[in-house]
């Protein structure tokens, strides 16, 4: 039975703590659209998708105002877009089509234009790949991941080359808005197949026909809860994370089983995300500082987050069976309004984020570079963080904009959850030979687990 006491210290979480739930995430198969002309698919996607998700904003909204939790996204995932396209010769009409059922739907943003190319390309791959700079700058909700590595499979160069080109010129497209559309688009190690938080939302084939999956996030809850154990032990820090974790999840479970009734459709999985925003009191980083460290960055950080990151997926499975997604803490520079204070005063580095990434949920998220940033160097940092995540059997991303015009010092600015970021120093030294080898990176030898 809920006692009267949770129910206050939920309505001040949300009301003085920024609780919220990040988003309900509809995921769709499409599968059942697969045909060999390009109009026709395009059709039954729109369809598809228009149809499924029709009430889903509906919803979203009336659980909302009854059980007074803060809803701040509605959103869609599907089925790769490779999968389904291999017997056609271009995927663009997909991408409007997307994009126009995500429009018609009401959702924030649709994600599953991607591709999973660990161990290798089709020619559906390839085309999806060299199709994304135009989908991306001619859309204006849809969301584009790609798979470039796994534990099992190693890394494919080949695809992490053709990454960093794509986010090149993706880049040059929306120069205008500071290369917006490279936050749209996110390349993978592991990726997971319900993952309901975009830009690197996809419906996997591993899934059924169609499931409901929430997000929830609170790094103010978090952070609030430390301040009443200041100059505790580790031992303290982590149980303190842990209880508050487990009364946030416990929240997104009640979400996620109303949306799942009231849709009809199954569900997924609530994931607990640490997904900090612009906000003060929100921020991942502060929490970081708040156990000891005078800025995010500093010498510890990474011990600090590891604490954070295991102490948030340890409370999280005790409150719910269905804990999936990328659970844990995200550190999106952009985002989050300590790691751009950290990053524009220069304790947050490239190399210090990318050994943070070791031990958080994501990987580098938004991270914004100098626009003369080769397509090369981006690939190689795409290649270093794909091995971070294939060696430690972990998922790990990129999300990166080489701003156009931009130098180190200078700022993006994106608006709302996307935040504002100072353009930050990539190494001087170029990978192009490098990347130019391409090829497969084999899988490391603990991959042999049959």
């Amino acid at each position: 039975m809920i006692q009267t006491n949770q129910i206050f210290e939920t309505l001040r979480m949300i009301d003085q703590e920024k609780l919220d739930v990040r988003t309900i995430t509809m995921g769709i198969s499409l599968f059942n659209c697969v045909c060999d002309d390009t109009r026709r698919l395009a059709s039954r996607v729109y369809s598809r998708i228009a149809r499924q998700a029709e009430n889903l904003v509906k919803v979203g909204r009336e659980i909302e105002r009854e059980i007074g939790v803060p809803i701040v996204n509605k959103r869609i995932s599907v089925t790769p877009v490779s999968l389904i396209t291999g017997a056609v010769d271009d995927p663009l009409p997909v991408a409007h089509a997307l994009d126009k059922a995500a429009k018609e739907t009401g959702v924030d943003f649709i994600g599953g234009y991607s591709a999973l190319v660990q161990k290798g390309m089709t020619a559906a791959d390839r085309r999806l790949i060299e199709s994304i700079p135009q989908a991306l700058s001619e859309t204006d909700l849809m969301c584009s991941s790609i798979n470039v590595a796994s534990t099992r499979a190693g890394i494919d160069m080949d695809a992490v080359r053709l990454c960093g080109q794509a986010i090149k010129d993706l880049a040059e497209k929306t120069r205008d808005q500071d290369g917006l559309g490279c936050a749209k688009l996110v390349v993978f190690a592991n990726a997971v197949e319900d993952n309901p938080f975009m830009a690197g939302a996809f419906h996997g084939p591993g899934e059924g026909d169609c499931a409901v999956s929430v997000g929830v996030s609170g790094p103010g809850v978090v952070k609030r809860a430390l301040e009443s154990v200041r100059g505790a032990s580790f031992d303290v820090v982590a149980e303190t994370i842990k209880k508050t974790a487990f009364r946030i999840t416990r929240v997104g479970q009640l979400v996620a089983m109303e949306a799942s009734q009231r849709l009809g459709v199954p569900f997924g999985i609530v994931d607990l995300s640490l997904a900090p925003t612009p906000a003060v009191g929100d921020s991942v980083a502060h929490i970081l500082e708040e156990m000891g460290l005078e800025k995010c960055g500093t010498h510890g950080s990474t011990a600090a987050l590891a604490l954070l990151n295991d102490a948030v997926k340890k409370g999280g499975v005790m409150a719910s069976s269905h804990v999936g997604g990328l659970s844990g803490a995200f550190i999106p520079v952009s985002e989050d309004i300590g790691m751009i204070e950290a990053a524009a005063c220069g304790a947050l580095t490239l190399d210090k984020l990318e050994a943070m990434t070791c031990v958080c949920s994501v990987g580098l998220d938004m991270i914004a570079v100098p626009g003369d940033t080769s397509a090369a160097t981006i690939s190689a940092i795409i290649a270093d963080e794909a091995a971070i995540g294939m060696i430690n059997n972990k998922t790990t991303a990129v999300r990166i904009i080489p701003a156009p015009g931009k130098q180190v010092g200078d700022y993006v600015e994106f608006g709302g959850l996307l935040g504002r970021a100072p353009v930050i120093p990539v190494h001087p030294f170029a990978s192009d030979d490098f990347i130019a080898r391409g090829g497969r990176i084999p899988a490391p030898l603990h991959s042999l687990r049959n």
